[in-house]
């Protein structure tokens, strides 16, 4: 570990010369580059300099002890020298940490698709929460979201949606989302009192790039069409609906949220790109059925990964035993400490496979 950090060490001290050269700004490439990798190293680099500060306040404290015959000097430097050892400990961990290899979709913006499960209209009403939760979540980060796709139903619920994040690092934290929620309630449709059990699928897909998914024109079919539905006087006028089929994989994209054929066929695309890609990273997942299975997120959809009960109020993310009391805040978006909790669980769990 230590020589792996010794030579990101100099990797960095390399960067920050090259950023210093004159002329490095007009290469704009080059220097997004460049700028990228030093963000990357910087925690790296602030921690590692800190542990090796550590490492050195406990060779003078031990060197400062033995030469001390007061009593009282020698009661503060054990002191000190206690604190710079579990400071080198938290550092040795933190570096860890640091050193696990990273997802490389981990900053990319991200399509999420809900869809109403088993429940019906229940199922339909949670999907359009969900959803309004995720947007609340977004929007507190200073992210943007943009709806790709929707199928409502009369009574403000959604059989599905497909909407897009962007934002830096968005896909590192909304990938623990996929998976099946569940909700445990008394429908508003329910005359009877009795608790309904509905469930929602959340698939979260990275944003894919040009380079990241090549689509064969022949393997395209594109239709155009009016758009249908409750769209006001613009809906029905123009052409302005897109429909792609992609053959090999019988995947159907219907677009209509804007108003231009052009924004709708671009979502369309956008849209297809990421499934694409998201098959492709699906199929690498099955190859590594076992680090599928240490992991958290990003695994099983079909995974029954939350339950939101709301007669006691209580969300429970199954996957690591967190149970929380405050269902109206998670509702509204307040999501971040189940993500935090997942992310050190996956982080923990990556750990004791590292060293084992």
């Amino acid at each position: 570990m230590f020589d792996k950090l010794e030579d990101l060490l100099i990797r960095y001290e390399e960067i920050m010369s090259e950023l210093g050269e004159p002329g490095t700004a007009d290469d704009q490439e080059r220097f997004k580059r460049l700028m990228k990798e030093q963000s990357e190293l910087a925690p790296i680099v602030t921690a590692y300099s800190e542990y090796k500060k550590s490492k050195k306040d406990i060779e003078d404290s031990l060197e400062m002890l033995d030469a001390e015959s007061d009593d009282e000097m020698r009661e503060m430097l054990k002191e000190e020298l206690s604190a710079a050892k579990d400071r080198v400990e938290e550092l040795e961990g933190k570096l860890k940490i640091l050193l696990l290899p990273k997802d490389p979709n981990d900053e990319k913006n991200v399509i999420v698709e809900i869809r109403a499960g088993a429940g019906g209209d229940e199922a339909a009403l949670f999907a359009a929460e969900i959803f309004r939760m995720y947007v609340h979540y977004a929007e507190g980060r200073g992210w943007k979201v943009e709806t790709m796709e929707t199928d409502e139903i009369g009574i403000g619920g959604m059989k599905s949606v497909t909407f897009m994040i962007t934002g830096q690092g968005a896909y590192s934290v909304m990938k623990y989302e996929s998976g099946v929620h569940r909700v445990q309630r008394v429908p508003e449709t329910e005359s009877g009192g009795r608790i309904h059990t509905s469930t929602i699928s959340v698939a979260v897909m990275p944003e894919a790039e040009d380079v990241d998914v090549v689509i064969d024109e022949k393997d395209i079919r594109i239709d155009v069409m009016r758009a249908s539905g409750n769209g006001g006087q613009c809906v029905n006028t123009t052409d302005s609906a897109v429909r792609l089929t992609h053959y090999p994989t019988g995947i159907v994209i219907y677009s209509q949220t804007e108003k231009s054929q052009l924004q709708n066929k671009a979502k369309a695309f956008a849209l297809l790109r990421a499934k694409l890609y998201d098959i492709e990273q699906q199929k690498a997942h099955d190859a590594e059925a076992q680090l599928r299975k240490s992991q958290i997120g990003t695994g099983d959809r079909s995974e029954k990964i939350r339950t939101y009960n709301f007669p006691q109020g209580r969300v429970t993310d199954h996957r690591i035993g967190l149970t929380l009391y405050k269902l109206d805040k998670v509702m509204n978006g307040d999501i971040q400490e189940i993500i935090d909790a997942c992310i050190a669980a996956d982080q923990a769990a990556k750990l004791v496979k590292m060293d084992g």
